[in-house]
């Protein structure tokens, strides 16, 4: 910062060069210290200005007139008692009365000062320039033959012939008054500064941003705003709000309790959503400001955020609506599903393999009043354990070997303000077990390396095609983290115990994957109905595509199906009461038969049977333990 010193007598400048190279100072600041009084003086202020002076510093008449021209702040070296006292030492012999002339009042009463050391004195105070001699020539009328006074007073005076001294300024006069310059020009800086900052903003708002005092005139037309209206800033500003937009509502809150704070507003040939506030300071209403926005332009930005989140596969896709079938059985597990979207307890949802777990979390989300925040979903199978351990809680650079520069926030942090889906939550190991426990019973989580706790609002969904009790028995999961998840149940019917709802599966998924018009005939329907499908719905998906893929005619017959089910006993004793250790046989025969035709290879025997590669792992390992 920059402050120029005006000094209307030479012994000012003397004591301002002292208390500028006085170490225990250390002003913050460049000074200039010139030398001037009145005209002189105003001219060395514009000067000083034009070399980028925030602050400027004089005393009495000449502080006075260059405050009263110049734009910037003016500090005046105050008098002191000190200082008049230093001027009576000046004077050889005193007889009669002492005239003090100075520009502006001081801070004491010099003829109280007079009585108390016996000097008697009279003050003579100049309001302006303009009635300085006639207010000297009625000192000289009273009789007075000694002065005291200021710079310009002084000259007057020697020029009648009169005796007269200089009431010179001490050091600790200038030193108050160049820290409070410096003061001074530090809070200048900050206000310029904070106001540049806001006119950086509303300048560069993409909003359009006009504000009105309590007048109704206006005080800021942003850039934006000049686009919409089509009127320049500079035509707007000072005019009443009226002159510009007649219809314009926001005169009405400068009432207070007439404002229509959010309106949607066609102007020329864009739709607008309008926002306004009232101003208060105080209580009282100073003001109102519009907010303006484009809503082609919102709905622009909505789109690239959902992109973005598309993206990220933080967005849930799938509603209920889309849920194909009409079985009593599934309508009671929609019921249940919209009932328990309207909360935000956590819900475990269970069903084999295939039954659509994780669409049905999708449709609770898209349900609930999180359905603008994120859908995050993870397989707890898919990841092993320390890798797992980061995904969900997020690490901090240098936590382990190979992390990330920066660190990574969490699957958990993602989901703020959303939703978090742990499919297959029974593989989750023991020791993240009480690691995910904390954060829901805490609400926050602590990153890998980290020492701060981070706070979320995360609903979470979880999803199993175990029995968890039975894993709680074998002490293989928690039983406090078992009882925080089952808080809501909802169990997903395998398709076999909804058999109604295969005709119309079956159609979809022809209409989805044939590229010309297929038909099916009644007894195709029939025998897929009589098909115990343990594959449940990704089975059936998977069985329909190879068909609607190959099947040459326009009509998939009975016989496609036997052909694409060949080997299937079930199918030629479907009117028979088969009971459910045979079918486990059957299922056991049929995937042996696949397995052996892929060579083993249980990711493609997996694919082919439309069941996951644990859920195939798991059910050999049971025949192995039962056998």
């Amino acid at each position: 910062m920059r402050i120029a010193i005006i000094a209307p007598l030479e012994s000012i400048a003397h004591t301002a060069h002292e208390v500028l190279a006085n170490p225990k100072f250390n002003w913050q600041a460049d000074f200039d210290i010139v030398h001037g009084d009145l005209e002189a003086g105003l001219e060395q202020a514009y000067r000083a200005v034009e070399r980028g002076a925030e602050v400027i510093i004089s005393r009495g008449g000449t502080a006075s007139y260059i405050a009263s021209h110049i734009q910037i702040p003016v500090v005046e070296i105050q008098v002191t008692v000190f200082d008049i006292l230093q001027a009576l030492q000046c004077i050889n012999t005193i007889s009669g009365v002492v005239g003090v002339v100075f520009t502006r009042r001081l801070l004491f009463e010099c003829e109280k000062l007079g009585n108390m050391i016996g000097i008697p004195m009279r003050e003579y105070f100049i309001e302006n320039e303009l009635v300085r001699q006639e207010i000297i020539n009625g000192a000289i009328r009273d009789g007075i033959e000694t002065f005291l006074g200021d710079a310009s007073s002084v000259n007057l005076l020697k020029q009648q012939g009169l005796k007269v001294y200089p009431i010179e300024s001490g050091t600790d006069a200038v030193a108050k008054a160049v820290h409070e310059a410096v003061c001074l020009a530090g809070v200048r800086r900050k206000e310029r500064e904070k106001a540049e900052l806001f006119r950086t903003i509303i300048d560069s708002s993409a909003e359009g941003i006009v504000a009105i005092d309590s007048k109704g005139h206006v005080t800021t037309f942003n850039p934006t705003a000049e686009q919409i209206f089509q009127i320049p800033s500079s035509s707007a500003v000072g005019k009443y709000i009226g002159e510009l937009v007649p219809d314009d509502k926001l005169r009405g809150c400068l009432t207070g309790d007439k404002c229509d704070n959010e309106d949607v507003k066609l102007i020329g040939d864009r739709v607008y959503a309008i926002k306004r506030i009232p101003i208060k300071l105080n209580g009282e209403v100073v003001g109102a400001i519009a907010n303006l926005q484009d809503v082609t332009q919102l709905q622009r930005f909505e789109q690239v955020v959902r992109q973005k989140l598309n993206k990220k596969g933080l967005v849930a896709k799938f509603h209920l609506e889309q849920l194909i079938g009409s079985s009593r059985a599934l309508e009671l597990v929609k019921e249940r599903a919209r009932q328990y979207s309207a909360t935000d307890t956590t819900v475990l949802i269970t069903g084999e393999s295939g039954t659509g777990k994780e669409l049905m979390a999708q449709s609770i989300h898209n349900l609930s009043n999180r359905k603008n925040g994120p859908f995050v979903a993870v397989n707890c199978a898919a990841l092993p354990e320390n890798l797992l351990e980061s995904e969900l809680f997020g690490y901090e650079e240098g936590a382990f070997t190979g992390a990330k520069k920066g660190g990574k926030p969490g699957l958990f942090e993602l989901a703020h303000g959303g939703t978090i889906f742990l499919d297959e939550i029974g593989e989750i190991p023991l020791a993240l077990q009480a690691r995910l426990l904390r954060v829901l019973q805490e609400k926050e989580v602590m990153r890998l390396g980290g020492d701060k706790v981070i706070p979320i609002d995360v609903r979470v969904l979880s999803a199993t095609n175990q029995e968890l009790m039975k894993l709680v028995e074998k002490k293989e999961f928690r039983a406090d983290l078992y009882y925080r998840l089952d808080v809501l149940r909802l169990h997903i019917p395998p398709l076999r115990e909804r058999r109604e709802d295969i005709p119309e599966l079956v159609r979809h998924f022809v209409k989805k994957y044939s590229g010309k018009k297929i038909g099916l005939t009644d007894e195709a329907i029939w025998l897929m109905q009589r098909y115990p499908w343990y594959g449940n719905i990704r089975e059936l998906e998977n069985v329909v595509k190879r068909l609607a893929l190959l099947v040459r005619e326009s009509m998939i017959e009975a016989e496609d199906v036997r052909q694409e089910l060949a080997g299937c006993e079930f199918l030629a004793d479907s009117e028979s009461g088969r009971t459910s250790d045979s079918l486990d046989v059957w299922e056991k025969q049929k995937i042996d038969e696949i397995l052996l035709e892929e060579k083993y290879n249980y990711t493609r025997a997996a694919k082919r049977l439309g069941v996951s590669r644990t859920t195939l792992w798991r059910k050999m390992k049971e025949w192995e333990k039962m056998n």
